[in-house]
């Protein structure tokens, strides 16, 4: 039997997902993917050259699929107010559905990709980047069709959405509820109606 090849990485990045996303980057094995994908070592070497890469692949094939439900759901609203708002509603989803299980897979990459781990560290700050730098864009086009506040400082206010949004994330999952995630979400809708003109 013929395998596709691409079929096999999206296969093999799945898999790793899981693992990787539930029990660490650092913990997870090698022999723990062989035995999820059902492929051999040298398979997966194949395709990924080593587990450094198969981690940075597989961080970007999570986010990947985060960013296009959350592009989906920006698409769906009409204003930037409303876009931000959907942008906060997604992140708190992930707590009762994460799209990937054990949690937001930016979160967890951070929380291990310290100086011990670059290749993870630069995937991660890329994948920051793109959720800031989205952020900062609805603002702009806020501003541009006279929806949001011309003196929004929109660094500051993509930086303190993320890292709300993400604190709070944590927060909700350490205790096993979504009451923390709710508060900030009320504040930073609060927040948003501050802006919009």
């Amino acid at each position: 039997m013929i395998r596709n090849p691409d079929q096999t990485r999206v296969k093999i990045l799945s898999k790793s997902g899981i693992l990787f996303n539930t029990r660490g980057y650092k913990a997870t094995s090698i022999s723990d993917i062989t035995e999820a994908t059902g492929y051999t070592k040298g398979a997966i070497y194949r395709h990924f050259g080593n587990k450094g890469n198969l981690e940075k692949e597989t961080l970007s094939y999570l986010s990947s699929r985060m960013f296009e439900i959350l592009r989906g759901q920006i698409k769906g609203a009409s204003t930037a107010g409303d876009k931000l708002r959907a942008i906060i509603r997604y992140f708190e989803s992930y707590i009762a559905k994460p799209e990937v299980k054990g949690g937001c897979p930016l979160m967890n990459a951070a929380i291990e990709a310290d100086d011990a781990n670059p290749t993870l560290r630069r995937e991660a700050v890329k994948i920051l980047d793109v959720l800031h730098d989205s952020i900062v864009h609805i603002l702009k086009n806020g501003v541009r069709f006279k929806q949001i506040k011309k003196e929004t400082d929109m660094d500051y206010f993509a930086t303190i959405v993320i890292a709300s949004l993400e604190g709070a994330i944590m927060m909700s999952k350490l205790r096993g509820n979504n009451r923390d995630i709710k508060r900030v979400i009320r504040h930073l809708e609060r927040e948003i109606s501050h802006i919009e003109t």
